[in-house]
């Protein structure tokens, strides 16, 4: 009779316990990726209807090995080649007791652009950032209806605010902090491009094929915010904000060249 597996069942409760272990041991190990997008919204239909299983974190260079040893003791296995290739930048980890794939980003989220989080790791928990978290699903440049609508439950489900502390302690609310998202839309013009454009995709879906069963976060609550309004003040946020000379040099050319990078598939 096979022994039960150290690794729960459930992929948020599973993601939930990491953190909790790493946090005993004073290792920066935040939840990243859809499932830290379930952590915000945890019973948020769209969510808890989708078969995924995969796991992402993020930790900084100084906790790496550290984070590694502590998911091998906890029931993953390593993927030892790639571990060795790439794992100054990303670890591969498999629970293979429920066929569970988990990705450890180190210090950065390199795809259409780059976000470097590894200072931002311990201004919240136990995901990222919330801002970081929206930041990473409006960089892809080929943004998908699963992307869109988590965009959008982020959205919904906290307030935009000037940092990234709770506003209101009896919620828990942590707010969207928009300096940090200007701090890469007002600097860069190829990420205003990209995040900008993709507003404009969040609005259009909302303008068409939006479905309030989209945005049921369980129970017989609303969500907190109108996503349409939030949608607009960030934009509005975004165009107000002013403009580096980097930006502004850049958006001479526009988009006669390209400003974004082709994200990289790593083989496991």
């Amino acid at each position: 009779m096979e022994a039960e597996p150290r690794t729960l069942e459930d992929p948020l409760a599973e993601a939930l316990r990491i953190v909790a272990a790493a946090d005993r041991e004073g290792i920066l190990l935040r939840l990243m990726g859809g499932m830290a997008v379930r952590a915000h919204a945890p019973e948020w239909t769209h969510r808890t209807r989708r078969r995924e299983v995969d796991l992402d974190f993020a930790t900084r260079g100084k906790d790496r090995k550290a984070a590694f040893v502590l998911l091998e003791r906890e029931g993953y296995t390593p993927d030892k080649r790639h571990n060795a290739l790439f794992g100054q930048h990303q670890g591969y980890f498999v629970d293979e007791a429920r066929r569970r794939p988990v990705d450890v980003l180190v210090d950065k989220l390199e795809m259409c652009h780059r976000i470097e989080f590894g200072d931002r790791l311990s201004k919240s928990t136990p995901t990222l950032p919330v801002a970081d978290l929206l930041l990473s699903k409006l960089q892809i440049v080929k943004i998908n209806k699963k992307d869109v609508l988590d965009a959008l439950i982020l959205l919904a489900e906290h307030p935009l605010g000037q940092d990234d502390g709770e506003v209101d302690s009896s919620k828990g609310l942590a707010a969207i902090s928009l300096p940090r998202v200007l701090s890469f839309t007002s600097n860069d013009w190829g990420w205003w491009r990209t995040v900008t454009g993709n507003l404009e995709k969040l609005q259009q879906y909302l303008d068409s094929d939006f479905t309030e069963a989209d945005m049921d976060v369980g129970g017989a609550r609303a969500v907190l915010f109108d996503p349409r309004v939030q949608v607009r003040a960030l934009g509005e946020a975004i165009d107000a904000a002013s403009k580096s000379t980097r930006w502004k040099l850049r958006a001479r050319v526009g988009d006669r060249q390209q400003w974004y990078q082709e994200p990289e598939e790593v083989a496991h």
